[in-house]
């Protein structure tokens, strides 16, 4: 296992941990206390790991995973870092550093960033992702899970959006009617109720289905396969997926979303003072 001793940090102090088994890297969401919500600082760190696993030559393939019970809860809104934080790393995008920017343009530029930009750039990693899904995986969480190539899901997952029932019209990464047959991404969208594992796997938006401890498992017997294949091979067959998504308009759509995604949060400013409604008392 080879693993990051030049951390000044031990394991449990880290944002995200990386280890590397057998051609296979761990990359591991490791917030468990707040069920792996993603602060800023977690997705660079999270950058972070993949780019050293894109750059590891004895790496075939990437497992996504979160700590303790969940895989993601999504963004993190409790603890104010989304409206406070300023960059201190460099960007991985090509847009500009929104720290000292205001009104609507402060927070589009970050989230073009952070969670569109970043999105796009896992997308695009030239190496084999698996995402490996136990307990929830709400909003933001699926951004994470549909970036990446394969989805193994534990027998106690589910999937969930409630980003209407806050005020804006689904995640800023908008795969949901590339995930899922049209009728049943608007009642996943609309309704936001949860779905389970099995149901995902019956509509294709999750390749296998496990019992939770067998989830790493399953993706080291992935990656047993990968290996034997072509690296080169393996990278243009991801590199023409996604060409194909692009030209059924996946990135269009994600554009077109996210211009929306951003005038529900202004209109949510100017109507409430918060871009994000407080979500509705059961």
């Amino acid at each position: 296992m080879d693993t990051d001793p030049a951390s000044p940090r031990s394991a449990d102090d880290l944002l995200v941990t990386y280890a590397v088994e057998d051609g296979l890297a761990l990359v591991t969401l490791n917030r468990p206390a707040a069920a792996n919500a993603q602060s800023f600082d977690l997705l660079y760190a999270l950058d972070d790991c993949f780019r050293r696993a894109v750059d590891d030559p004895d790496v075939v393939a990437i497992a996504l995973r979160g700590a303790g019970k969940h895989f993601s809860a999504g963004h993190d809104t409790a603890s104010g870092d989304l409206r406070t934080w300023t960059r201190d790393v460099a960007p991985r995008t090509t847009w500009y550093d929104h720290g000292a920017l205001t009104g609507v343009e402060r927070q589009y530029v970050a989230e073009q960033e952070v969670y569109l930009g970043l999105c796009r750039r896992w997308r695009a990693l030239p190496k084999p992702t698996i995402a490996l899904v136990q307990g929830a995986c709400i909003s933001a969480g699926l951004m994470l899970a549909w970036v990446c190539d394969l989805i193994v899901a534990s027998d106690d997952a589910y999937f969930m959006d409630n980003t209407v029932s806050l005020g804006v019209p689904g995640v800023e990464y908008f795969a949901h009617a590339f995930e899922l047959p049209p009728r049943v991404a608007r009642e996943f969208l609309l309704l936001g109720e949860r779905m389970t594992a099995q149901r995902a796997y019956a509509l294709g938006m999750v390749n296998r289905i496990v019992a939770r401890d067998e989830l790493l498992g399953e993706a080291r017997r992935i990656a047993d396969m990968i290996k034997a294949r072509s690296r080169f091979a393996v990278s243009l067959a991801k590199q023409a997926m996604n060409v194909v998504d692009d030209l059924q308009g996946k990135r269009s759509a994600t554009d077109a979303v996210f211009a929306m995604h951003h005038l529900a949060h202004a209109h949510n400013q100017a109507t409430t003072g918060r871009s994000i409604l407080m979500p509705a008392q059961k």
